[in-house]
C-alpha cells in the first residue's frame, strides 16, 4: 500500500518539530547556548517574532489531511456542502474552497479589474487575484512553505558537506587538502547561477532537485571556512595534547574539532538560508525554479507591471513576503555573528 504524499508530509512535518525540541533540550542544558539565546531574544525580539511566525504559516501549510465540508462560492441559503476530495493544508482551510475568480481584480474590489462584473467573493480579496484569478494573499501565504523547504532542506545537505571536505582538508593537509582545494577552486571559478541553470536542466524541473543544485554550487564558501578553522585548530594545545596520549584522528575530530566548529555552522546556517531562497526566487524568475514559488509570482508579475493601468499587487505580495522573511532573517544571522563572536563573548564576559 503506498502511501500518499501528504501523509508523508505529516509525518516529516511531526519529525522536525520532534527534532526542533530536542535541540530545544539541549539548548536550554548548555550554559553557553542558554546564555546565546537569551541575549539574542533580548536584542531581536521583533525578527525572532516574524521568523517564528514565517515558520508556523510553513508548517500550517504543510500538515494536510482530506476531509471536512466548505460552503459553496458564496455561502448563500441552499449551497450545497462540498466535500473535500484532495488534501488541503491548515492554510487552504482558512479560504474557500472555490476561493478564484476569472481574472485580475484590485485588493478589497468588488468587480472585475477590466469589467464592472461582479465578483464571486466581493472586497476579500486582500491582495487582489492574479491573471488566473487566484487570491494573491493566499498564495503569499502557501510560498512561505517553499521558501522554507528549499532553505531548510538545502542547507541540510550543504553544510555536512562542507563540513566533511573542509575539516579534511584543514586538518590532514597535504593531497587531501590539495585535491579539496582544487575542486573548490574549479567550483569557484565557474558562475553560480549559469552552473545552476545546467544542474537543473540536467536533473529535471523540481523542488528536490532544485535543492541538489543549489547545495552542490552553495558549498564551496562554507567549506573555504572550515578548512581555515580546521588549520588554526589543529595547532592548538588541547589538540596536541589529545594527539601525545594516543587520541585516534577520528575521536580528535568528533571531540575537538567538530564542536569547536558548532558556532560557525549556526551562523552559516541563518545566513546561508536567505542567500538559498534568493538563489531560487532568480531561478524561478527564469522559469525553472519550484512551481507556486514566490519567484515565481514574480516571474508571472514582471509583464504586469508594464500594464495600463498598472497590475502591481502580484509583484507587491511576492516582494512583501520575500523582504519580510529575508530581513529578519539577516539581522538574526548578523546578531548571532556579534554573540557568539569569542572576542565579543570574552568582552561581555
Amino acid at each position: 500500500m503506498l502511501i500518499q504524499a501528504h501523509v508523508i508530509s505529516n509525518y516529516v512535518v511531526a519529525a522536525l518539530v520532534v527534532g526542533v525540541l530536542l535541540l530545544g533540550i539541549g539548548i536550554l542544558r548548555s550554559r553557553l547556548w542558554r546564555r546565546s539565546l537569551g541575549t539574542l531574544v533580548k536584542r531581536r525580539p521583533i525578527a525572532l517574532g516574524i521568523v517564528f511566525l514565517y515558520i508556523l504559516i510553513a508548517l500550517l501549510d504543510s500538515v494536510s489531511w482530506v476531509g471536512g465540508t466548505h460552503m459553496g462560492s458564496r455561502g448563500s441559503e441552499g449551497a450545497d456542502l462540498v466535500s473535500l476530495q484532495e488534501p488541503q493544508s491548515v492554510i487552504d482551510r482558512f479560504f474557500p474552497r472555490d476561493f478564484q475568480e476569472e481574472g485580475y481584480a484590485h485588493p478589497f474590489s468588488s468587480t472585475h479589474f477590466y469589467t464592472d462584473k461582479a465578483l464571486r467573493y466581493p472586497g476579500r480579496h486582500i491582495l487582489g487575484t492574479d491573471i488566473n484569478g487566484r487570491d494573491v494573499f493566499h498564495l503569499s501565504l502557501s510560498g512561505a512553505r517553499i521558501a522554507l523547504l528549499v532553505g531548510g532542506l538545502t542547507s541540510l545537505i550543504v553544510i555536512p558537506i562542507a563540513l566533511f571536505f573542509g575539516i579534511c582538508a584543514g586538518y590532514f593537509g597535504g593531497r587531501v587538502d590539495d585535491a579539496v582545494f582544487y575542486i573548490l577552486s574549479t567550483l569557484a571559478s565557474i558562475p553560480n547561477i549559469l552552473l545552476l541553470i545546467v544542474l537543473v536542466q540536467a536533473m529535471g524541473k523540481g523542488t528536490l532537485q532544485v535543492c541538489i543544485a543549489l547545495g552542490i554550487t552553495s558549498w564551496v564558501g562554507f567549506c573555504r571556512l572550515a578548512r581555515g578553522e580546521s588549520l588554526k585548530l589543529r595547532e592548538l594545545d588541547f589538540v596536541r595534547s589529545a594527539r601525545a596520549l594516543g587520541a585516534s584522528e577520528t575521536r580528535i575530530i568528533f571531540r575537538h574539532i567538530l564542536p569547536n566548529l558548532m558556532h560557525l555552522v549556526l551562523i552559516t546556517f541563518v545566513l546561508l538560508f536567505s542567500g538559498l531562497v534568493l538563489s531560487e526566487a532568480t531561478l524561478s524568475f527564469l522559469g525553472i525554479g519550484i512551481d507556486e514559488s514566490w519567484g515565481q509570482m514574480v516571474d508571472l508579475a514582471r509583464l504586469e507591471l508594464a500594464r495600463d493601468p498598472v497590475v502591481y499587487w502580484n509583484f507587491f505580495g511576492a516582494f512583501a513576503a520575500l523582504f519580510g522573511m529575508i530581513l529578519p532573517v539577516n539581522m538574526l544571522g548578523d546578531t548571532l555573528r556579534d554573540i557568539l563572536d569569542p572576542r565579543t563573548l570574552s568582552e561581555d564576559s
